[in-house]
């Protein structure tokens, strides 16, 4: 980042003919999407025909060959995408951008230094079949003859940073599979954010907090608190902890022929994560003589994440079940090298890790590994732990001997359910809910995942290491984890609600996330038959529960007159559509976004900005039973639910008001609502900023289907849509080439190529593109055609 300033300052200082002509000479080096390429090792010539969309068609002999094809046409759109995620989980991303500006870069090494990705990445390897460690490898083998055969300039990144990647291993693939499983199984945040609330709040006070779901919320399948005295390790931890991006969420729908008006399933599915230039996703379709595939890839990685192979499809949602632990060790008073089991003092496993940070010194450090898991407090250089006591982190994601990677390779190549089925449960971390079916109408759900088992306690508070009561004494066996075939209701739905009801006879979870999302699918499903078309409309539906069910309940309180009364009346007459040409949105959010900080923050102090989240649910529990939130404990005088209701609309229309004017029926939700698409350090520069920045006005909310999440604690833009569906896609199983896929922002990485954000509109207005079509047929469409020769034949780039 720093050079990066030094070359922007430099190209600002050049005359503007010149500055002009650096700006076309970086545009014209694009990459090669038409004649002829040679590639290392590939074993017959294969085609990539990319269509009008810059998505790549791979034509080749055989699946080795087409996943040589795909390393290299990942490097070719998204090499700067591939590097950083490496990076990232190497914990190496420091030497490449520095902390000039700021220190997410060398928090995030230290995390990912200390939990050990990337060790474990190189480790997991060794258990990939024959078959994968192909696929792992071929992959491989196309991103470094890109990187050894590119003729074009390195995309703009590289050429700021002066930086040149090294070559591509398998491990830099697998690892990216650690980082999904660390970023979706964030429960071990939960528990020190819940041992910090402890030391200011009661126990029944913290179940305030966190209110169970009402009866009747739907499931997907129905079938120790201590006082422990580690408050300053908790809170060093947790302000020493990278953000690694909003929670969260996805949804999913699987339909049986019986509900659909072809007779065979479909399948619906949008993984909700952060947003940004480029989004995570890159489409690409995959055409051997045995094997078809299709649907969303993560440049880096050579297997098909999301899709449909031509005989099964399949979607993804977190299951948000509590696979991490948090332990706190007791050091051995006699040896500090040492910590107390249940069996005597161990000595911690330790090694030294040292980060390279690009303009400064390097930094050393020491990492320690209990017998839960490595030592995460202690994170921030120079910070002692708490006196007699380290935090330790179990978690099956940082197993070496992780199948995941197997269990997806499986899935891409399954022939139908049964072998879906047997694939996934190689999977180990993070838990998922999947969603399948095939072409014969099999429709099935399984959550597939290590789910440990404990001896004592629900995983909720960090508890003691040295006693082994809290201990794991092993994972439930994969028969017992949920899963189901062929519902008689013709329908699975899961969107991050409970997967199973309180009858299932394990611990997955003790809270789960907001049902508003799940009920909405199932009242827009009814018992109606839905066509391909229906399902895609109802990913892009923006009715939001909350509004519709808690809002009348929030007008019925006393309200102050004047613009209150004016923003009152819009709201009753409101249908809860979160529409971005629509004041509503607007008033509703700002609303429910004081209230929030009205009726916990003074309770909460410093914790409120790590507890502040829209929570409809959460302020119902309040206002129906546990009304004494509502009084501000900081003043005298005692406050009423019905003050501070009516205060927090003031406050948020007020804050408003010096936004947009006095006029609320003139306010817009798109003014404030806006997809934060933008390059995470182009987006930080002048002028290439403004360039290369994406961002786009969209519907949708924090509950609604078609999602658009905020960061409310974020004062600067607290209703800029910064997480959401980066990828959508429907599965036709009466005609696969039927179905739908989009992408937010483009195929290409490179902010001056024509497909760096072509796909946005399409994207935010529910439009979608079809992967499908045979050689001549895209050639007509106007496909380019780049040939892929084998190296050894002597051909050249042309």
């Amino acid at each position: 980042m720093a050079r990066a300033g030094i070359a922007l300052s430099v190209l600002l200082a050049l005359p503007p003919l010149a500055a002009g002509g650096w700006f076309l000479w970086l545009r014209g080096q694009q990459p090669q999407i038409s004649g002829e390429v040679a590639l290392t090792g590939l074993d017959a010539k294969a085609e990539v025909l990319r269509d009008r969309n810059g998505v790549p068609h791979i034509f080749a002999a055989a699946p080795r060959d087409a996943y040589r094809a795909l390393g290299y046409v990942h490097a070719q759109d998204r090499l700067w995408q591939m590097e950083t995620m490496r990076r990232l989980g190497a914990g190496r991303l420091a030497e490449l951008v520095g902390v000039r500006y700021g220190d997410f870069a060398l928090k995030s090494d230290r995390l990912m230094r200390t939990l050990g990705l990337y060790r474990a990445a190189e480790a997991m390897s060794a258990g990939l079949s024959p078959e994968a460690r192909e696929a792992f490898d071929a992959y491989a083998e196309g991103v470094n003859s890109y990187l050894d055969g590119h003729r074009e300039a390195l995309p703009i990144e590289f050429q700021l940073l002066s930086h040149h990647p090294e070559p591509w291993r398998p491990a830099d693939s697998l690892v990216w599979g650690k980082l999904m499983a660390l970023q979706l199984s964030g429960n071990y945040r939960d528990e020190l954010l819940r041992a910090r609330l402890l030391k200011r709040l009661t126990p029944q006070q913290v179940e305030d907090l966190f209110p169970a779901d009402p009866p009747g919320t739907p499931v997907t399948l129905a079938a120790e608190l201590r006082d422990l005295d580690v408050g300053e390790g908790v809170r060093r931890t947790l302000a020493a902890l990278p953000d690694l991006g909003p929670d969260t969420a996805s949804n999913e729908w699987a339909l049986t022929g019986a509900r659909t008006s072809t007779g065979k399933p479909i399948i619906a599915n949008d993984p909700h994560l952060g947003l940004e230039a480029p989004i995570l996703w890159y489409l690409a379709r995959i055409v051997t003589p045995d094997f078809t595939i299709a649907g969303a890839t993560v440049p880096g990685v050579p297997l098909h994440v999301l899709g449909h192979n031509g005989k099964v499809a399949w979607g993804f949602t977190t299951t948000h079940s509590d696979t991490q632990d948090i332990f706190v060790e007791k050091i051995d008073p006699q040896d500090p090298s040492r910590y107390v089991t249940p069996d005597g003092a161990k000595p911690f496993v330790s090694r030294s890790e040292t980060i390279h940070v690009k303009g400064q010194a390097d930094e050393t450090f020491t990492v320690r590994e209990t017998r839960h898991g490595p030592v995460v407090s202690g994170l921030e250089a120079g910070d002692a732990p708490p006196e007699g006591h380290v935090l330790a982190l179990a978690f099956p994601g940082l197993a070496s001997d992780d199948r995941s990677p197997e269990a997806l390779y499986r899935l891409n190549h399954a022939d139908d359910a049964e072998a879906v089925r047997n694939a996934v449960r190689l999977h180990v971390a993070p838990q998922q809910n999947i969603v399948y079916a095939d072409r014969a109408g099999e429709v099935g759900i399984i959550s597939p995942g290590r789910v440990p088992i404990r001896r004592k306690g629900d995983g909720r508070v960090p508890v003691p290491g040295w006693t082994g009561e809290y201990d794991w004494s092993g994972f439930l066996p994969s028969y017992t984890l949920p899963q189901a075939v062929n519902p008689p209701s013709g329908q699975f739905v899961n969107a991050n609600n409970a997967i199973v009801g309180r009858d299932y006879p394990y611990r997955l979870a003790t809270d789960w996330p907001d049902a508003s999302r799940a009920k909405r699918i199932v009242e827009m499903l009814g018992d109606r038959r839905h066509s391909v078309d229906d399902v895609a409309r109802q990913q892009m539906d923006i009715i939001s529960l909350p509004a519709r069910d808690f809002l009348p309940e929030l007008l019925k309180y006393p309200l102050p007159k004047g613009i209150a009364t004016d923003a009152a009346a819009l709201l009753r007459s409101w249908d809860g559509a979160m529409a971005r040409d629509r004041p509503e949105p607007l008033i509703f959010e700002a609303w429910l976004r004081e209230l929030s900080r009205a009726v916990f923050a003074d309770e909460l102090g410093p914790d409120f900005a790590s507890y502040w989240e829209l929570r409809p649910q959460t302020l119902r529990h309040v206002f129906n039973t546990a009304p004494r939130w509502c009084d501000d404990v900081t003043t005298p005088e005692t406050e009423t639910c019905a003050d501070i209701v009516a205060k927090a609309l003031t406050t948020a229309l007020e804050d408003l008001s010096k936004r947009h004017g006095g006029n609320p029926a003139r306010w817009r939700w798109g003014d404030e609502h806006r997809a934060a698409l933008s390059h995470r350090i182009l987006g930080k520069l002048p002028i290439l900023g403004s360039l290369t920045d994406l961002s786009i006005e969209t519907d949708g909310g924090f509950f609604t289907v078609n999602r658009g999440s905020t960061r409310l604690r974020d004062s600067a833009a607290p209703f800029a849509h910064v997480h959401g569906a980066g990828y959508r896609g429907v599965y036709d199983l009466a005609d696969l080439d039927n179905s739908r896929f989009t992408i937010a922002t483009g195929q290409s990485g490179n902010p001056l190529s024509s497909h760096w954000g072509d796909l946005v509109s399409i994207w935010r207005d529910g439009g979608s593109l079809r992967l499908s079509g045979d050689r001549g047929t895209l050639i007509a469409a106007g496909a380019e055609v780049l040939t892929l020769t084998p190296r050894n034949t002597g051909t050249q780039q042309k």
